[in-house]
């Protein structure tokens, strides 16, 4: 018996395990149960350097890469290991091109009082593309913030497709959900001054002090942040549009802010 074959074999779609797997899909049963999917293999061993706990890991050998990486995984003793063939596991995967790997995990809520450090958030308010919120995430985990603060969701933070375009940084930073007027009073009580991006701002990002402690505030694809947030930002800036577009992407705009900060700190990564 190869080292795979301990590992109990499901080949039926109607095997409660793959029913559940395929019902994560959906927000509903992610909110019933407060469990949710992470596929991938980058995915997946991010999320257990976190110390994140695994519930069920499904594995299908037939999809595994060349690189042998899988097995640090499956030598887990905390999760329970089913196999699937091809067919079963493409039905509850979410990838055009699956790598065999595919794990159900409970889900980690944070609060505002779990951030230890300050100087340097994102609040995400109102996103509603998961993959703009990926995004995000993953830009975020690169100029390395001290938390995200997502306020008055509206996509949820433990979509498949959140966890995709982050590409496991969901794991790597802290994230936490608030309301907004809650997060708003405390960025005020610990001294965290807020910068909100507008059109119509008179400043062009570059111009304003990023050096002391600073939230970066992005709203919605639409129509950007709402009026609390501006009414209550410390600071306004506009990122000049040279074309006919009137706004970048949220997550691209975030993205140039968060390295405009870096810039302003002389902070090279090395």
């Amino acid at each position: 018996m190869s080292d795979l074959e301990q590992f109990p074999l499901l080949t039926s779609s109607q095997n409660p395990k793959i029913k559940q797997a395929i019902r994560l899909r959906e927000r509903r049963e992610r909110n019933k149960t407060d469990l949710f999917l992470i596929e991938g293999l980058r995915e997946l061993q991010r999320c257990c350097a976190s110390d994140r706990r695994l519930e069920t890991l499904f594995i299908c050998p037939e999809l595994f890469q060349e690189n042998q990486e899988e097995q640090i995984l499956l030598q887990r003793k905390d999760v329970q290991i089913y196999r699937c063939d091809e067919q079963l596991f493409r039905k509850i995967s979410y990838r055009e091109r699956p790598d065999g790997l595919l794990a159900i995990a409970p889900q980690m809520h944070l609060e505002l009082s779990d951030l230890d450090e300050t100087s340097f958030l994102v609040v995400a308010e109102s996103i509603e593309k998961p993959g703009n919120l990926g995004t995000i995430l993953r830009s975020s985990d690169a100029a390395g913030v001290d938390g995200v603060i997502i306020c008055d969701r509206c996509t949820d933070l433990h979509n498949p497709n959140v966890v995709r375009a982050s590409m496991g940084t969901l794991f790597t930073q802290p994230v936490v959900e608030a309301g907004g007027k809650e997060t708003l009073d405390w960025l005020k009580k610990n001294g965290v001054q807020i910068l909100a991006a507008t059109p119509h701002a008179e400043k062009v990002y570059t111009e304003v002090d990023l050096t002391q402690p600073v939230a970066i505030a992005v709203g919605t694809e639409d129509v950007g942040l709402s009026e609390m947030w501006m009414q209550e930002s410390d600071l306004q800036v506009r990122i000049p549009m040279l074309g006919i577009a009137d706004s970048l992407n949220v997550a691209t705009a975030t993205t140039l802010l968060l390295y405009e900060l870096l810039r302003q700190r002389n902070i090279s990564g090395i």
